[in-house]
């Protein structure tokens, strides 16, 4: 792979964000996103639930490339304290990092 096919992949999109409250403080994030993916060098490999002061909260490892499978939709459990209110969550890819599309959402009561 050539350094400029890095380039065609992109940054990796957060494109739908659906939150569950499953107890007191616990949330089910299922997050979808869209990265061109393009095996083991250049994949969508983890996302972020961050606060409005952008302390992450919790984070979804994403173990593999998703070549033939896009946009895809992974879910995690997190804990969030109760003074939060609103969060975002963000997407990273091995060669770019952050900087893709970003979803802020306002947790269900």
């Amino acid at each position: 792979m050539t350094p400029s096919s890095f380039v065609l992949a992109g940054e990796a999109d957060v494109i739908d964000v659906k939150v569950v409250k499953t107890d007191a403080d616990m949330y089910r994030f299922s997050v979808t996103v869209k990265h061109n993916d393009e095996g083991w060098d250049h994949y969508a490999d983890k996302w972020d639930v961050l606060d409005e002061a952008e302390n992450v909260l919790g984070t979804r490892a994403l173990m593999h490339p998703h070549e033939a499978e896009q946009p895809f939709t992974r879910s995690v459990k997190i804990s969030i304290p109760m003074q939060v209110k609103k969060v975002t969550v963000r997407a990273h890819d091995k060669i770019h990092g952050y900087g893709g599309a970003e979803i802020t959402i306002e947790l269900p009561m």
